[in-house]
């Protein structure tokens, strides 16, 4: 996306939800809504014709749930936009589910205008969690309380291990470099070694695959 217009695609079957969004988004610099859709499967076929670089997508759509619209999106195109979920429950575990189906991270229906704009901003810019504490709890509550090490925890080198965990508090690359005193292109190359290991998409499927190895425990 560079230093552009964040363009975003707005899925969701209530047109009045939809037509608020686009009222806060399109008002804001640097954002654009480019496109709508009412259902899961016509969200598949309107991101692939539009290519955002941003999805808001509720959980509960006809057709298609927000969840198999996004394995399809992420399975579909090389370069796949960052969907966030939007939901009215944070802890439904429809929300873990679509995180784990590749969600970048999630919002509530009644999160305020400010709130919606940071979020987009952040997600698009994919350096740190959209709501780390929340995507914590989730990924606590229901992952399986004692499981097996996975065999990548073992590939982590000291550093990469220090960074993951660092990433699972929400911190950006140019915080985890403050805080470990390395630049932040050591960050970098940090963090993609940590995704290529763990299997990852991106931070947010890294912190969930940390939870449910046993890498990071809850509490």
């Amino acid at each position: 996306m560079g230093g552009g217009t964040i363009r975003i695609v707005l899925a969701d079957d209530e047109r009045m939800v939809r037509t608020a969004l686009r009222v806060i988004l399109d008002a804001e610099p640097g954002l654009e809504v480019v496109g709508e859709a009412a259902t899961g499967a016509e969200a598949v076929s309107v991101v692939r014709e539009l290519r955002p670089d941003v999805v808001l997508m509720d959980v509960r759509m006809p057709e298609i749930d927000g969840i198999q619209a996004t394995r399809r999106i992420l399975a579909a195109l090389p370069d796949p936009p960052r969907i966030v979920v939007v939901t009215t429950f944070e802890n439904d575990a429809y929300v873990y589910d679509a995180l784990r189906a590749g969600a970048a991270g999630f919002l509530l229906k009644r999160v305020a205008p400010e709130e919606l704009v940071s979020a987009v901003r952040l997600v698009a810019h994919s350096e740190s969690l959209l709501y780390p504490a929340a995507v914590r709890g989730l990924a606590a509550e229901h992952a399986r309380r004692h499981p097996p090490l996975a065999p990548w925890a073992a590939r982590l080198t000291e550093r990469e291990a220090e960074v993951l965990r660092r990433m699972a508090k929400g911190l950006t690359n140019a915080e985890i470099a403050d805080g470990m005193g390395v630049g932040p292109a050591t960050v970098k190359t940090h963090v993609a070694a940590v995704l290529a290991k763990t299997g990852a998409r991106d931070r947010t499927q890294a912190v969930i695959a940390a939870y449910e190895s046993g890498f990071i425990t809850p509490g």
